[in-house]
């Protein structure tokens, strides 16, 4: 069927397909899941539950998972942002546990291949700025540097005089016994700590044995972002450049990763980890996905990192993240200007968008609160727009535990709003952005895909129960080729139905500070909606068994 567009209303804006960030599988809308959240018990069955789930993701749409850091940390209830061990997968009797947190390294292998089986890409978390509780301690000599106090603190600034103290730098790996790699840690790997073991003292200590500094090549925070938490390692030291090459290309032939999460960017030498990412590329698969938490409101830090490295680098979009949650708040108010100032507007290729991330739920340091009743807005203009990769958090899909409970947000609608996306957020994208409390936008379709879209958002002041609001309504062009036909909600939010005229508009409507995602009753896939899907992520499962894996290293070669 041709596709005859009728020109948008001169208030429309029209935005032509070909800036959506590249697939990791080269699937059309693509949709990265955060496969975890902070406050998950320490069962050693995250793995195993991930895995019976992956059948479910997949049918709503989701093709590659975020994985928590899963190499051996602190201990069994490490999260693993406290790296001790990068190729301890849960293999070794080490830190008192030989599973981590999330499972055991066969678990994490057979789930590697059971998403493979599915088309599903995996992203791993590398934790690449430090390393932590070593296995014993070295002298070092070293300068204080100006500490986190009242005023502005300055890592470029020395406190106090040279002196030694005992750091815990010595990692031996004794557990492992040199399999994977024969590399230990010591003191020449590292350029700063925040622990004196000899008088228990807590500080920033920069290492200046042999000439250290801080790297240069970093963020601006601080005056030197370098230093974040732990023993930091230095990547002016070619023996740790090579070490994390060659743990880049073993961790991706064990679990035939699809690319890397990259944990506290700026933290660590932009160099370094523009070159690791080209190196893998170039080795391993030219395909590999990156994206880096630089955690920056201000969308112009942002682009001056991405401006250092290659093109196919992507950051979270953490700018429209708070423009979101003030929106949901309504400390902000005008819905028009929701994508004013972010990474996806300036940099749509680069973005990946998020609602929530592990680092924003109740009681994390960034906890950013989003008004539950703006949860399925959020969520469609993410889900729902051409611009972006967007990722959506497991606590927005199947809740969040104890100590902070809550349930699935979107009133249970986030996997139909990530099947619609998936079916029907196809083509050239015209925005109607004319109300401050009311914006909407169409999704053209093309002639692979013709079904197309029409979404509404309404977001106003609150009103009481006896407060009587105008239904908001927007007349908003979907084509001629629709002529005739009559559209529903496909989340049940909104009851009315639009018939499209001869002119290809129809006047689509939602409840007050409510939104709705119009598509063709009798449209391909309509019979999926309502979603059938299960939200509770630990009743017991059979997993999917695509692929029965060999005890031992499972996939261990492209």
């Amino acid at each position: 069927m041709a596709l005859d567009i009728i020109p948008p209303t001169p208030q429309a804006r029209v935005q032509e397909s070909g800036s959506q960030a590249t697939s990791v599988h080269d699937v059309d809308n693509p949709v990265l899941f955060e496969a975890f959240e902070w406050n998950l018990h320490s069962e050693h069955q995250h793995w195993r539950r991930l895995r019976a789930a992956l059948p479910g993701l997949k049918s709503i749409g989701i093709d590659s998972l975020w994985l928590p850091p899963g190499s051996k940390g602190r201990d069994a209830e490490s999260n693993g942002y406290d790296i001790y061990d990068a190729y301890d997968l849960g293999e070794f009797d080490q830190k008192g546990t030989v599973p981590t947190k999330w499972g055991s390294k066969q678990d994490l292998v057979n789930l590697a291949a059971d998403a493979r089986a599915l088309g599903m890409g995996l992203i791993w978390d590398a934790i690449l700025n430090h390393r932590a509780f070593a296995d014993t301690t070295e002298t070092v000599k070293v300068v204080e540097v100006d500490p986190r106090v009242v005023r502005r603190p300055d890592r470029r600034v020395d406190i106090t005089e040279p002196y030694e103290i005992e750091a815990w730098t010595k990692f031996n790996f004794a557990g492992r016994g040199g399999k994977y790699s024969k590399f230990t840690y010591n003191k020449n790997h590292f350029n700063g700590t925040d622990w004196n073991q000899t008088n228990q003292k807590r500080a920033i200590y920069r290492f200046i044995e042999d000439g250290k500094d801080w790297a240069q090549d970093v963020g601006t925070l601080q005056g030197n972002a370098d230093y974040l938490m732990l023993e930091n390692l230095d990547y002016t030291n070619p023996e740790v450049v090579q070490e994390t090459n060659e743990w880049g290309k073993w961790i991706i032939k064990e679990l035939r990763l699809q690319g890397f999460r990259l944990d506290a960017v700026q933290h660590y030498s932009r160099n370094f980890v523009n070159n690791w990412a080209k190196l893998l590329k170039a080795k391993m698969d030219p395909r590999l996905f990156f994206v880096g938490e630089f955690w920056h409101g201000d969308v112009h830090m942002l682009t001056q990192w991405l401006d250092h490295m290659s093109p196919h680098f992507c950051l979270y979009d953490v700018p429209l993240m708070y423009h979101i949650a003030r929106l949901s708040t309504r400390e902000d108010t005008d819905l028009r200007v929701v994508f004013n100032n972010t990474l996806v507007e300036a940099r749509p290729q680069n973005a990946v968008t998020f609602i929530r991330i592990h680092d924003t739920q109740r009681g994390q340091e960034m906890d950013t609160p989003i008004n539950r009743s703006f949860t399925p807005h959020a969520h469609a203009l993410i889900l729902l727009r051409r611009d972006g990769r967007p990722c959506v958090f497991f606590g927005d899909l199947y809740g969040i535990g104890r100590p902070y409970p809550e349930p699935p947000t979107c009133r249970g609608k986030l996997p139909d709003l990530c099947l619609a996306r998936k079916l029907y957020a196809h083509g050239p994208q015209v925005d109607h952005f004319d109300r401050h409390d009311c914006i909407g936008w169409v999704r053209q379709g093309t002639r692979e895909k013709p079904s197309g879209m029409a979404v509404i958002l309404s977001w106003g002041r609150e009103t009481h129960h006896h407060e009587a609001q105008e239904q908001p309504v927007l007349s908003m062009c979907v084509g001629r080729q629709h002529a005739g036909q009559v559209w529903t909600d496909v989340l049940g939010f909104e009851g009315a139905a639009v018939v499209i005229d001869e002119n290809g508009f129809g006047n689509f409507t939602c409840q007050y500070n409510s939104m709705a995602c119009f598509v063709n009753a009798e449209a391909e896939g309509r019979g999926r909606f309502p979603v059938s899907f299960e939200s509770d992520f630990f009743r017991p499962r059979v997993p999917a068994a695509l692929v029965t894996m060999p005890h031992g290293d499972g996939l261990s070669h492209l």
